[in-house]
């Protein structure tokens, strides 16, 4: 499996869902690197969204066998794997209570056939002893699992434990996967993902990852995503890119709604790499030691009507601390925008109707003058756009010139921003300065020698020629912007004037906060 890495960007550098609601932080640390918030119920008067707290109330499966279901004994080491083997596909497969186990060799998994179901009763446990790689693998498409919990595999880095292959079709429900090493499932096409705990694992909850073809019609809804990256990898392996509460590759049409993110280590959600037409609301996401939410060289996105609080604070905090002046936001898009010409329900990245409160930094839109087709600092291991059909054809002389000057980058475009509340206390949050930042900006083009992007082009482009725009939001506390690059800090009223004309109808109550 690949890898693929991210860095925020140093400018410089050429590789660079009972209620829970909030109150709002200008923003430097004034508090240790180790302050973090955690998701508890608390009061405000801005927002308020029902969370699914699957995790501690988990539904309980069936008592008795479904009609004309295989009875699987948890007695009898590998019962499971062994009737799945003699058994002919659409099987039903219920699960007795107590701890299941397989035979002691780390390739001793389940392999479903098609149309297989799996029903855990009240109890069922599944259960890998540190020992087995993988609870479930192959290539057979529509598998069920519901009722069930997976603990205790260990599955290699970027590999998963459920779904192991990218299987299409396969329906996740009511379970629990959790205290398993690397990505507690992976993911394929028209995969859904429901009122699910996705919990302590140690990559990622779910990697959403095909090998083999893009990822289509993925839904993930209703479900308690928490405690992830107990490996915390992006330390082991600096820059990885290769953690997240949910982690999206090539995704094609997603539905991201209803769930409780929270508490993860590293970012809530990440999409990365030609990601298209996700659909983003009705989320609780907070508390996460990174951004909350990350898109990254992707396209055409809806993301309204969230819950984003107390996010980034690790992260952001660590990153103002050791001197760094980038806007570490809380959410982050990064070389990423709409694309008319990528099909979707949208052809914009439209962020509206969201809550954000006490996070550390607000939105940032990015671009790496540096980051595009070919280029040896496109850290998506030599990916290209979707409007680019031959990588190679991303080289001097034509990449200088229509169209593939603008098609071999990915484009931060297209971005509105609107009717959102920002709320920012900094006796919440801890914090005196750069955690009070909203930014559109992007570095100076040097890298590599060839490029056709040198000099500021492209910071002028996604701040005054890109449609980027911020309109008829809510500002409560000291907030500050960054335009261009991060060395430009602007106040409100800079930031409303010529020639960055941002946020036509929106208020700014700097005493509020708090």
């Amino acid at each position: 499996m690949r890898i693929k890495r991210l860095h925020w960007a140093l400018a410089a550098a050429p590789l660079t869902l009972a209620l829970l609601t909030a109150t709002g932080c200008d923003s430097t640390s004034s508090a240790p690197a180790t302050t973090k918030p955690t998701a508890a119920p608390s009061t405000s008067t801005s927002a308020a969204r029902s969370v699914a707290r699957v995790c501690a109330n988990p539904a309980a499966g069936p008592a008795k066998a479904p009609a004309g279901a295989v009875t699987v004994d948890p007695k009898v080491v590998g019962d499971l794997a062994a009737k799945t083997k003699k058994s002919p596909p659409n099987t039903t497969f219920w699960l007795k209570p107590g701890t299941h186990k397989l035979e002691r060799d780390r390739y001793a998994q389940v392999i479903p056939k098609k149309g297989d179901h799996y029903i855990g009763a009240p109890g069922a446990v599944f259960d890998g002893r540190k020992v087995n790689q993988y609870a479930f693998t192959g290539n057979a498409a529509d598998v069920t699992i519901r009722y069930l919990t997976v603990r205790g595999f260990v599955a290699p880095q970027d590999e998963g434990v459920v779904n192991h292959d990218s299987a299409d079709g396969w329906v996740i429900e009511h379970s629990t996967i959790k205290d398993n090493s690397g990505a507690g499932l992976m993911a394929g096409a028209r995969q859904q993902v429901r009122a699910d705990c996705l919990r302590d694992n140690g990559q990622y909850g779910m990697n959403a990852y095909k090998g083999n073809g893009r990822i289509t019609g993925l839904v993930v809804e209703g479900n308690e995503i928490t405690g992830n990256n107990t490996g915390d990898w992006e330390r082991r392996k600096e820059g990885c890119g290769c953690t997240g509460g949910i982690k999206f590759w090539e995704v094609d049409g997603a539905e991201i709604s209803g769930n409780w993110v929270h508490d993860n280590r590293g970012a809530g959600l990440w999409a990365d790499t030609n990601n298209n037409d996700f659909r983003i609301e009705n989320n609780v996401i907070e508390a996460n030691d990174g951004a909350a939410l990350i898109y990254e060289t992707s396209y055409n996105a809806v993301i309204r009507d969230n819950t984003i609080r107390r996010n980034n604070w690790v992260e952001g905090r660590k990153a103002a601390d050791g001197g760094d002046n980038f806007p570490y936001a809380t959410v982050y898009l990064s070389e990423s925008g709409g694309e008319p010409r990528v099909k979707a329900r949208t052809d914009k990245i439209e962020i509206y109707r969201n809550v954000l409160e006490d996070n550390w930094s607000g939105i940032t839109l990015w671009e790496n003058a540096d980051r595009f087709c070919n280029s040896p600092a496109n850290t998506s291991s030599g990916d290209c756009t979707l409007l680019v059909k031959k990588t190679s054809t991303c080289v001097r002389p034509a990449i200088a010139k229509a169209p593939l000057y603008s098609d071999c980058r990915w484009k931060t475009q297209r971005v509105d921003i609107h009717d959102n509340r920002f709320v920012l206390d900094e006796s919440v949050v801890k914090c005196t300065e750069m955690c009070d930042r909203m930014a559109v900006l992007s570095n100076y083009g040097t890298y590599p020698d060839w490029s056709p992007y040198k000099g500021e082009q492209v910071a002028d482009a996604i701040t005054e020629k890109q449609h980027n725009r911020w309109h008829d939001n809510v500002y409560v506390g000291p907030w500050k912007f960054d335009a261009e690059d991060q060395s430009r800090v602007l106040d409100f009223g800079q930031w409303q004037a010529a020639p960055y004309l941002q946020d036509k109808g929106s208020t700014l109550d700097l005493q509020a906060g708090g």
